[in-house]
């Protein structure tokens, strides 16, 4: 027997979203991840996305299988695909939500807290951003100390690099124009870099007001991606840092633009679409 699936994206970050309400464990392996995710034998998408049921004061909880078979702690698109793929779970089922409508989602990167919107938006509450080395982790700082504009020596350059943890880490760097990086030969680099124990994202950053970035992003495990969700909260944290942003900015991506906002209560709120593609069933 096949298994069931819909697919989601969120500003071409795309996700196969599997529902698992009634069982704990998962019914994905690694492998199958990496099977279902190729573009050219199987589905296609930068991940595999469970929705599993709630723990504790929990709603649901959220697993995600990269392209590559690794298992990130959260993903900010993914989490709006998976918020509106529960709202369409819970119609079909007869429970339409109210809208607008919360829900808290049990993640490996701590409570998220999704919410639908009417006009079909949905806007998500990150959390606090995580600042100092030893959580992102990462050794180009003491463990108790931020990382921001600490020099980092990659391709034979050296890189001005700010880090955040927004349930995963990431590394975050200025440049004057995103679009001449060479990803694919840099964000490998970055990604495997000694100075980060558990792999890092990387995001490219051009300013191009205060109240506006652009960013070329790339993901651990899953490559370059069309849009990252915690990679632009990650970065407007790090251009306020920087001093170069205001604490609410749009962000464009590739794949479009996201709002953000670094709030007074130290809190980072993301608001985007998420969209169905199509749903199906897997050959057995």
């Amino acid at each position: 027997m096949g298994i069931a699936f819909r697919k989601y994206h969120g500003l071409g970050n795309d996700f196969i979203l599997i529902d698992h309400r009634q069982q704990v464990e998962l019914q994905v392996s690694p492998q199958q991840a990496i099977e279902l995710c190729d573009r050219n034998f199987g589905i296609g998408a930068d991940g595999v996305i469970l929705a599993l049921p709630g723990q504790g004061e929990a709603d649901y909880a959220m697993r995600i299988l990269n392209s590559d078979g690794s298992e990130p702690e959260m993903c900010g698109n993914g989490i709006r695909c998976l918020a509106q793929f529960l709202a369409d779970l819970e119609t079909q089922d007869g429970q339409s939500p109210e809208l607008p409508h919360t829900y808290q989602i049990h993640t490996l990167g701590g409570i998220m807290r999704p919410q639908l919107r009417p006009d079909g938006q949905v806007r998500v509450d990150m959390g606090e951003p995580r600042l100092l080395a030893q959580d992102i982790p990462t050794t180009l700082a003491t463990a108790d100390d931020k990382v921001v504009a600490q020099p980092l020596t990659v391709a034979g350059q050296d890189w001005a690099v700010t880090c955040v943890n927004m349930g995963n880490p990431h590394c975050i760097t200025f440049v004057d124009d995103v679009e001449p990086i060479p990803l694919a030969d840099l964000g490998p680099q970055f990604e495997h870099h000694p100075a980060f124990p558990q792999r890092s994202n990387t995001e490219f950053v051009q300013v191009v007001r205060p109240d506006y970035l652009k960013m070329r992003v790339w993901e651990r495990g899953a490559g370059a991606t069309l849009a990252c969700g915690t990679g632009a909260c990650a970065l407007l944290v790090a251009a306020v840092l920087n001093g170069k942003a205001d604490r609410a900015a749009t962000v464009e991506l590739p794949g479009g633009c996201l709002q953000i906002e670094w709030g007074q209560d130290n809190r980072v709120y993301m608001t985007g679409p998420a969209t169905l593609v199509f749903s199906g069933e897997t050959a057995a």
